[in-house]
């Protein structure tokens, strides 16, 4: 064993001060589905419901063993990072102040207010993590606190690098696969450096949001770069540039193997998660599942471990997740209709609509003529090619009519 497989032995066993092991747990309708062998390591159920736990534990124990005097620890998060942070200064008696976006989920916020209680301090800065990220280490700079990263520091990686430890342990033997999400790259690092030296036969894939690639933005590189444009819908997983400690342990991957998934199309899979196994997990936590339709081929036979690393969801967002599966799907479309100003005019577009057609929005623009106005159309159907006769009956029908569905910059703006 290397130096750092045994520290991080030393971290898991440190662990369970806190929790026991989470869960590997063999998913049926994952299995079936992708004729495999698919277990799911649940840290959704770890005390803060996120792997982050792990990190922020461990790096504030190395700490306060180092420097006992020191007892005031700052952070950046965009939420999982926080409630680790909160819930270890707690267990710690440790003062934190956690610097979060403004953007961060409600939900994130009061758990971090109630896992760290009268310990910690939040500070809402900045629209992205980056922002939040450089206020925090602007802040203890001045003050002269202890920054915790959430994920470019030896310590949180080897914590992270935890989960690997278990999986092993709990599986019995090395698995064919593991797929690794990735965000600032903590975990991917920690759980790459450990299997390396305790089961160097395990294929490792690691999987990105389209939005944020900041690993494979490294890769092209052969150095960490600053996304120009970052896409924070996966708010636990966007971050614009990898870590430089986390990509000096990520750098051998190899492009091919890691993987970018639409934002839209995660949806769906947290809809399939939480409708078919009853499983809540957030946008990052749902990556390597997500992932699995992309190496369908590759892995059948297999036994592979997908790490649901997180199940941090607000509620409050159900009704957009269900609204970008359903347009990734092509199952609802955006449409603006020239609709005459006659009477029946409205009827007569009613009665072409199918069986399975519903209109989900209706809504008057303005008028384009003195004979016509534009109309805001949002349809839901069950298949997606439902939509293709009811284009054709509309066009028989003279109906003029544009699909904004996939217009960014359009269906931002009006939808």
């Amino acid at each position: 064993m290397s130096d750092f497989a045994d520290t991080a032995q030393t971290a898991t066993n440190a662990l369970r001060e806190l929790f026991p092991p989470t869960p590997l747990l063999r998913n049926e309708h994952l299995s079936r589905r992708f004729n495999a062998d698919i277990w799911l390591k649940r840290e959704d159920l770890s005390p803060v419901r996120s792997y982050k736990i792990r990190g922020a534990f461990n790096a504030m124990r190395k700490r306060l063993a180092q420097a006992p005097g020191q007892r005031h620890f700052v952070c950046a998060s965009a939420g999982n990072h926080a409630q680790g942070v909160a819930f270890a200064c707690k267990h710690f008696g440790a003062r934190g102040t956690i610097f979060m976006p403004v953007t961060t989920p409600q939900q994130k916020i009061m758990k971090t207010r109630a896992f760290g209680g009268d310990q910690i301090e939040i500070r809402l800065t900045g629209d992205i993590f980056d922002q939040a990220l450089d206020a925090a280490q602007r802040f203890c700079s001045d003050l002269g606190a202890y920054f915790l990263s959430p994920f470019d520091d030896e310590d949180v990686i080897e914590g992270q690098a935890s989960v690997a430890v278990e999986v092993l342990e709990q599986l019995g033997h090395a698995p064919d696969m593991l797929i690794l999400p990735v965000g600032g790259g903590g975990l991917g690092a920690g759980m790459s450096a450990y299997l390396a030296h305790a089961a160097p036969e395990v294929a490792l894939r690691y999987v990105e949001p389209l939005g944020g690639a900041s690993l494979s933005a490294a890769l092209n590189a052969g150095m960490p770069v600053t996304l120009p444009k970052l896409d924070n819908f996966v708010d636990g997983a966007a971050v614009a540039q990898i870590g430089a400690h986390t990509f000096d342990r990520l750098r051998h991957a190899k492009a091919d193997h890691v993987f970018l998934v639409p934002e839209n199309r995660i949806c769906l899979t947290i809809l399939e998660m939480l409708n078919h196994e009853g499983i809540v997990l957030e946008p990052a936590g749902a990556l390597s599942i997500d992932a699995l339709q992309d190496i369908a081929p590759q892995i059948r036979g297999k036994t592979v471990v997908c790490i649901a690393s997180g199940g941090n969801f607000d509620f409050e967002r159900l009704p957009e997740v269900k609204e970008r599966a359903m347009r990734f799907a092509g199952t609802k479309k955006y449409l603006l209709l020239r609709l005459p100003q006659r009477p029946g005019a409205l009827k007569d577009f009613l009665g072409i609509l199918g069986p399975e057609d519903d209109i989900a929005r209706f809504e008057y623009l303005k008028k384009t003529a003195r004979n016509f106005g534009t109309v805001l159309l949002g349809i839901e159907t069950t298949q997606p090619q439902n939509f293709h006769g009811l284009f054709q009956r509309m066009e028989e029908y003279g109906f003029t009519f544009t699909d904004i569905t996939d217009d960014e910059v359009i269906a931002n703006f009006v939808i």
